[in-house]
């Protein structure tokens, strides 16, 4: 038993190393794949259509976007909205744990975990969350997730959702486009065949009133 445990304490310590040596590398490297990304391909024969840039190649106004739709205290918390998750407790509707989920949160499980919901899941989701505000901030942490977040079926990534929709780069997206962009984010496969439908339209007008709120531009710390 002596050994069985001083073994499971190596492979422990190994899994830890080995968790924060590929986040730093993912810090300056681009994120080739997702499980998400993977499974779609294999399991459902989605195509992938997907291209990375960096940051200052992304809209300002779709950075804005995203966390006037997804987490407005993304630049003030630390991977956890707190207020958020006391909110959806209070209303005691599973359905709605999404809206607690930061953008570090999403980036954590899209690039280091398993599509699903448990509780081991979620352990490590918070793990990886708060491994990447250690190690990337928040710049970093914006650049992964416009770059692998899923835009519709097999559009990965905010560049191949600018070209798909509005035929341009994610660079040169408006304040329409890109809040109509954020507007998909809650179910990207069924709203992305209609941008032009009636609830993207009203969740649209609903994010570009909340860009002109939180100033009309985003700038990190």
């Amino acid at each position: 038993m002596k050994t069985f445990f001083k073994w499971i304490k190596r492979i422990l310590i190994g899994l830890f190393l080995l968790s924060v040596v590929v986040t730093v590398i993912y810090k300056w490297v681009p994120v080739p794949a997702t499980e998400l990304m993977l499974k779609r391909y294999l399991v459902n024969g989605s195509s992938i259509e997907k291209e990375w840039v960096p940051i200052d190649k992304i809209a300002n106004s779709m950075q804005l976007a995203v966390v006037s739709s997804e987490d407005q205290n993304f630049l003030t918390h630390h991977g956890f909205d707190f207020e958020a998750i006391q909110k959806v407790l209070e209303q005691e509707d599973v359905s709605k744990m999404r809206g607690a989920s930061t953008i570090s949160q999403q980036t954590a499980k899209n690039v280091f975990l398993w599509d699903g919901r448990n509780f081991v899941r979620k352990g490590f989701e918070a793990y990886f969350t708060c491994l990447i505000e250690w190690i990337w901030g928040k710049q970093r942490i914006m650049e992964v997730y416009l770059n692998v977040i899923e835009f519709g079926d097999g559009i990965y990534g905010v560049e191949a959702a600018a070209h798909h929709y509005f035929g341009k780069s994610a660079s040169n997206l408006s304040k329409e486009e890109a809040a109509t962009l954020a507007a998909l984010l809650p179910n990207p496969r069924e709203y992305g065949k209609n941008i032009n439908g009636r609830y993207i339209q009203k969740r649209k007008i609903w994010i570009l009133r909340q860009m002109r709120n939180l100033g009309g531009t985003l700038t990190f710390p």
